[in-house]
């Protein structure tokens, strides 16, 4: 499935695992994210799966699923906070653009928890049906309905807003390093039209930017550090404000 062998044995795991919890109300298992895009990392990087479902995860399913996630870090301590998956139904799924359904979703720094499931998923829902690996189940393309390129730049251009008004408070290094790289996928995203890797889009930045390149490295270096080797971030937030609002003064 990947290029790594200890995490084709981990998603095996998990989908038998899902099969088991779900039964009859299981339609497909999806990979993305930088394992697929490129760039994986795996003494940091995250999993990112979608799981479909026939109908939305009942309360007893709900209840199995967060103790087979449980179970999995305890056997997997080293991808504690770095599984990610969301639980969606299929009719949810075809109908995000136009209202919220639900989904249950784990992420880092949240146990499974129900959650809405509307446009703002969009990004992810494109790189699922354009390059999602399909680890069971039919082609994504035939659940995802379509998503134009222009309908995939405009939801881009609408979350790196919000980026400007996080710079309002001051942030940690860890929380400054995913705010920069975000930043920087945003950017090259509405430059090229597709999604990048995070590091992929920082390069890109780096070389057309120079004068930002220290701060960029500086962000990639935080990004694999320990809390112990992070700073509090008040002395480089400045820097990272000053960075947010000058890229995102050039995204149109």
């Amino acid at each position: 499935m990947t290029s790594y062998p200890e995490i084709d044995e981990l998603l095996r795991e998990l989908l038998c695992q899902i099969r088991r919890v779900l039964d009859g109300n299981f339609v497909g298992l999806y990979l993305y994210g930088s394992l697929v895009a490129g760039d994986f990392d795996p003494e940091i990087s995250d999993l990112d799966l979608l799981a479909v479902t026939s109908s939305d995860i009942d309360g007893q399913e709900f209840e199995q699923l967060r103790r087979m996630h449980d179970a999995l870090v305890v056997e997997n301590p080293e991808w504690e906070n770095r599984i990610e998956v969301q639980y969606i139904a299929a009719n949810a799924l075809r109908t995000f653009k136009t209202q919220e359904g639900q989904m249950a979703a784990i992420s880092p720094g949240e146990p499974l928890n129900v959650k809405s499931a509307g446009k703002k998923w969009l990004i992810n829902w494109y790189s699922v049906r354009e390059q999602g690996r399909v680890l069971f189940g039919p082609d994504p393309q035939t659940i995802i309905p379509s998503i134009s390129k222009a309908e995939f730049l405009q939801v881009v251009r609408e979350q790196a807003r919000y980026w400007v008004e996080w710079t309002n408070q001051s942030r940690d290094q860890r929380g400054q390093s995913y705010a920069i790289l975000t930043m920087c996928r945003a950017w090259y995203a509405l430059q090229w039209g597709k999604q990048p890797s995070k590091i992929q889009a920082a390069l890109w930045v780096r070389r057309h930017f120079p004068q930002w390149s220290r701060l960029i490295q500086n962000a990639l270096v935080w990004r694999k550090a320990t809390d112990e080797e992070l700073g509090e971030g008040e002395e480089t937030f400045s820097e990272t404000a000053s960075f947010i609002r000058f890229a995102h003064g050039r995204l149109d």
